[in-house]
């Protein structure tokens, strides 16, 4: 997709008019859908998926499984990396499901703006609405539908009466809007529980995050089940191993890397079994082997700046912009049998509403050098020389460029030794979709 779509052309047309940011509040989208025929009241059965990190991989696993088990699904995430069009993939009968066509995407956002009038209301909540919009209007046995910001108050927890919801791991990010402590925080990601309906909770690093969202569903009387209680995943002999009250799985390990994607894949097996949706075991299986999510511990191995890479070299994406994320993606590094002799060179790139001190700590002691870049698609990333200092601050080596390629250019012009570098490009969603997009690695 490219941004001369009809889509891109709709969507720009109202960033030109529309606030950008988050406004959170039910009223003004409750009036919206409900001019276009309340659509939402019209999904197929959905798991609605919120938390801090893990969301979009949790996501990608429920997608995997049950595409594999032969069930047509529609999926929405947020935010995307190249397209808006990554934000909707539509279900079909005959295979899995694809990214929304550009003609009836525009088609959406068009209808979904003629109903705003002139009501004040963010893009987010009028891209909301084309959720609904489109995956009401197509046939699907299932959705998928994650959060964009908090539980509460996003515009996503219209939704009434979904399948199961289900809680990733929480921890700090978005404070300005969320509250400044994982207890804040956790209970708007527990916003989303409703009255009765099952609940999954997903590996919580923090008791208090477990504890709030616990507490939250005991009022909603919804059926609980808690990862390291209720259901467990552990890595045994070069295998996934499953358990919950129903007894153990045996499945592959997964696709996506990193030891937190064994958590994630056991939380998605949770909610569909929770849900009603009862993949059979060849689907589990089929799901840990097909499961994709890109700019996420992805590895490029083409393209241009992978070409600026030294031969032998390596060069990685991942999205993750939170202490969090930060400390999953560094153990990945930590235990690589090779991290003492290949040295690991971050490309780092960060927004102003991030915590750059609490992600750079988690690489204190296993990236050799920081080297931060702009955000080119956005106005609001901290700038090269600042970001640089916050990295400095920790601890970590740092330099400022100009260019994700000059980055890797820096380091391969003067490297000689082997084994050749390992290079992260980090700390954005922004950051790796440039680097997808300048790769020819766009999701399809």
């Amino acid at each position: 997709m490219t941004m001369t779509s009809l889509a891109h052309a709709e969507i720009d047309a109202l960033l030109s008019r529309l606030p950008k940011g988050y406004d959170l509040s039910l009223e003004r989208i409750r009036t919206l859908v409900a001019g276009l025929g309340n659509p939402h009241l019209k999904l197929p059965p959905t798991i609605h998926v919120a938390g801090t990190n893990g969301k979009g991989s949790t996501s990608a696993f429920c997608r995997a499984i049950l595409e594999a088990d032969g069930t047509s699904v529609h999926v929405h995430t947020s935010p995307h990396l190249v397209s808006w069009h990554e934000r909707y993939r539509l279900g079909r009968a005959d295979g899995p499901g694809r990214l929304v066509p550009d003609a009836v995407l525009a088609d959406a956002v068009a209808r979904a703006a003629k109903a705003v009038g002139d009501m004040p209301i963010t893009v987010f909540e009028i891209l909301t609405a084309v959720t609904f919009l489109l995956f009401s209007e197509h046939p699907a046995d299932a959705a998928i539908v994650e959060v964009g910001l908090g539980g509460r108050f996003d515009a996503t927890n219209l939704i009434e009466r979904p399948a199961v919801t289900v809680i990733t791991p929480v921890s700090l990010d978005h404070q300005s809007y969320l509250g400044d402590s994982v207890e804040l925080i956790a209970a708007e990601k527990a916003g989303i529980i409703k009255p009765g309906v099952p609940l999954v909770i997903g590996a919580q690093t923090e008791p208090v995050a477990t504890e709030v969202i616990t507490r939250i569903a005991a009022r909603n009387r919804a059926p609980v089940a808690i990862y390291g209680q209720d259901y467990f995943a552990f890595e045994e002999r070069g295998r996934l191993v499953y358990q919950d009250g129903e007894g153990l799985i045996d499945l592959p390990l997964p696709r996506l890397s990193g030891r937190h994607q064994i958590s994630n894949a056991a939380t998605a097996i949770a909610a569909l079994r929770k849900g009603g949706f009862a993949p059979g075991d060849a689907a589990l299986e089929a799901g840990m082997t097909s499961v994709e999510w890109p700019g996420r511990l992805q590895k490029i191995t083409s393209g241009p700046l992978f070409a600026a890479v030294p031969d032998g070299g390596e060069l990685w994406l991942d999205g993750g912009h939170n202490p969090g994320a930060g400390a999953a993606i560094s153990e990945v590094f930590a235990n690589l049998e090779d991290r003492v002799s290949r040295p690991l060179f971050l490309i780092c790139g960060m927004l102003n509403t991030k915590d750059p001190t609490g992600f750079f700590e988690a690489f204190n002691g296993i990236a050799r050098r920081v080297l931060t870049v702009p955000l080119r698609t956005t106005d609001a990333g901290i700038a090269p020389q600042e970001l640089a200092e916050f990295a400095l601050d920790t601890g970590l080596d740092a330099l400022a460029v100009d260019t994700i390629e000059a980055a890797i250019r820096t380091i391969s012009n003067d490297w000689s030794e082997p084994p050749a570098p390992r290079f992260l490009i980090c700390g954005s969603l922004y950051l790796v979709g440039e680097a997808l997009d300048t790769s020819g690695l766009a999701p399809q």
